[in-house]
């Protein structure tokens, strides 16, 4: 079913098991710069979203849903292997965990980011939910890169101390206390990695630590948005996409 059609690009919740491998394969294609198939047991459990070209068929983004009741319910979720969220156990709405979000290595074009934010709105909307979180990557697991962007992360947009994820991985860079830097807003902006910026422009907030993980190559954070937090003028933007 297409959720969503904006310019040349159409989004679609994926229907068949030949839906979820092109998702599988263009994540390991966009993760590891090879071909391949980035699996996991999560995937089973979620909606995934998938954003084609029009008439070409050529999937160009993907992401996948895995909706939680509430935050009783939150230690299944694929970030509570990396980060302590009992904080978030007592969290009473719904809940929907955002992961594995790619884009075509190939393609620099902002609609498509545009469309899946629209498609990721209605899913949000139409499910009624409250929190919406998941791990926001950067490339590479070398923190020196992004000492700026951290600079800022620390500055502006950190969990409430209610909801405040604690350490749980073995390799963590606690920016929060050990960063001594004033950050420089323009470059902070340039390092940071567009879904989380995005996050971020919405009223976002993460953790106090970036999580090194070997695996995938890439240092993350724990990211979370109140829906209800979102400025309205963004809401009215994304309600607008999404419509």
């Amino acid at each position: 079913m297409i959720t969503l059609r904006k310019g040349r690009y159409q989004s679609r919740i994926a229907a068949t098991p030949e839906d979820v491998a092109s998702a599988q394969a263009l994540r390991h294609l966009a993760f590891h710069g090879v071909e391949g198939a980035d699996v996991d047991s999560f995937d089973a459990q979620c909606t995934h979203m998938l954003i084609e070209e029009i008439g070409a068929g050529r999937l160009v983004c993907c992401f996948r849903f895995l909706p939680l009741t509430c935050g009783a319910d939150i230690g299944r979720s694929y970030s509570a292997q990396f980060y302590g969220l009992s904080a978030l156990a007592t969290y009473s709405g719904p809940m929907v965990e955002m992961g594995r979000f790619c884009i075509h290595p190939a393609l620099n074009d902002p609609d498509v980011l545009r469309v899946a934010w629209g498609a990721m709105t209605a899913y949000v909307d139409d499910a009624g939910v409250e929190l919406l979180f998941g791990c926001a990557s950067f490339a590479g697991t070398d923190a020196r890169e992004y000492l700026d962007a951290f600079a800022m992360l620390k500055a502006r947009h950190l969990a409430p101390k209610r909801w405040l994820p604690r350490v749980k991985a073995p390799d963590v860079f606690r920016f929060a206390q050990g960063l001594r830097r004033k950050p420089d807003a323009k470059k902070g902006l340039l390092r940071m990695p567009p879904l989380l910026r995005t996050y971020l422009m919405m009223g976002g907030w993460v953790s106090d630590h970036a999580v090194v993980d070997t695996q995938m190559n890439t240092l993350h954070v724990f990211t979370g948005i109140e829906i209800n937090a979102i400025p309205p003028a963004r809401k009215r933007l994304l309600r607008a996409v999404a419509g």
